[in-house]
């Protein structure tokens, strides 16, 4: 086994994989629902993001084994004169991965799938209630500039 990583666009095959992963830390479980019946709402979410072509929900693979995912949204703005960022989303490794350099590994390719598309920024948020993940981001030199907002609505 060489452990390589392979990427690759998400399929509604890697779904009950994406939701299981994201499910599968503090956070997750109590957002997440995981189990024999699969909501409706994760198949039309999939379906919306697959169809827009500024999204890439990504598998990342490893001797055959789903190992990871996240998802980059490519955000076209004005400022920066029309400048386009990647804005990296639910970025988790499966855990028993977890520890191997698989995440520094998803980063690099997240950064330079920005760099190919043409993106000057490359953004994410992570909750406080998350620390080691904070330390991870600002080992790869992610940096807290700014005061992030959010407004619950349900």
């Amino acid at each position: 086994m060489n452990n390589e990583l392979t990427f690759r666009l998400a399929t509604t095959d890697d779904l009950a994989d994406i939701v299981a992963m994201l499910a599968d830390d503090t956070l997750g479980m109590g957002r997440e629902k995981v189990g024999a019946v699969f909501s409706d709402r994760y198949i039309h979410a999939f379906e919306n993001i697959r169809k827009d072509p500024n999204q890439e929900l990504t598998i990342v693979e490893m001797n055959g084994e789903k190992v990871a995912t996240f998802q980059l949204s490519f955000i076209q703005y004005l400022t920066y004169e029309g400048g386009l960022r990647a804005q990296v989303e639910a970025v988790r490794t499966h855990g028993k991965f977890r520890g191997q350099g698989i995440g520094t590994r998803v980063f690099e390719y997240a950064i330079n799938r920005a760099k190919e598309k043409g993106c000057h920024m490359v953004q994410l948020t992570s909750d406080k209630k998350r620390p080691d993940a904070i330390r991870f981001y600002e080992s790869l030199g992610f940096v807290a500039s700014h005061e992030g907002m959010k407004l619950k609505l349900k």
